[in-house]
């Protein structure tokens, strides 16, 4: 277990604020009880913001007409719906949450040249919102597989999640499985497969990035 780069300066400044006003506490406001709880309510905070930005390491079962989970969480969406940025036509949407208490790293769900890659800013609707898929801040990516299917998937902010990372770009060819980005504190992954493709996973099912088989390609 690792600490994502998103995530060290962050955790360093909190460390010096924390022990600042932990000291203060201790030196000037004086009272064991009062040092003692800002101490443990420091602590708690710390940590809490620490397991945001974890970053396990994972074995990928790569197999080139499995879908992966692109993220950490859970499946809130599995339905047919038009697609009308990039795609056009109707796709199997499936979107997992991601929870403030998830890894946030995302990853790749298959292997692919990417071919189109846009950020649009927008709103901070609840990631359930249904509106948030079209309404909020984002990232739309397309993976090329080798065989010319497109997979579109998609990175959508949240209330809390206010930045969305991605380290992609046109041109770029990536695993299957191999980290592309991460939303800071949670939010919403959806996926959009080639009609008459087998999921794999059901409403309500745990994911985790990198490693859940979401989908069978045909």
């Amino acid at each position: 277990m690792t600490i994502h780069k998103e995530g060290r300066t962050l955790l360093a400044v909190l460390l010096i604020i924390l022990t600042v006003v932990n000291l203060v506490a201790y030196n000037y406001i004086g009272g064991t009880i009062i040092f003692q709880v800002s101490l443990g309510v420091s602590v708690v905070l710390f940590l809490l913001v620490l397991q945001f930005f974890r970053s396990p390491k994972i074995h990928c079962p790569v197999n080139d007409k499995h879908v992966i989970a692109p993220a950490d969480g859970k499946v809130v969406v599995i339905e047919e719906t038009a697609e009308g940025e990039y795609l056009k036509d109707k796709r199997i949407q499936v979107s997992i949450f991601m929870s403030p208490i998830n890894v946030h790293v995302n990853r790749m769900p298959v292997k692919g040249i990417i071919d189109y890659f846009k950020y649009h800013p927008g709103k901070y609707l609840v990631a359930w919102h249904p509106k948030s898929s079209t309404e909020n801040e984002r990232t739309t990516v397309v993976a090329k597989m080798d065989n010319g299917t497109p997979i579109l998937f998609r990175q959508i902010a949240g209330a809390m999640a206010r930045r969305i990372k991605c380290y992609l770009s046109e041109g770029d060819k990536l695993s299957q499985g191999q980290e592309f980005g991460f939303i800071k504190f949670g939010s919403r992954v959806d996926v959009f497969l080639p009609l008459g493709t087998d999921v794999l996973v059901n409403i309500g099912d745990k994911t985790k990035a990198g490693m859940t088989v979401l989908a069978e390609l045909n």
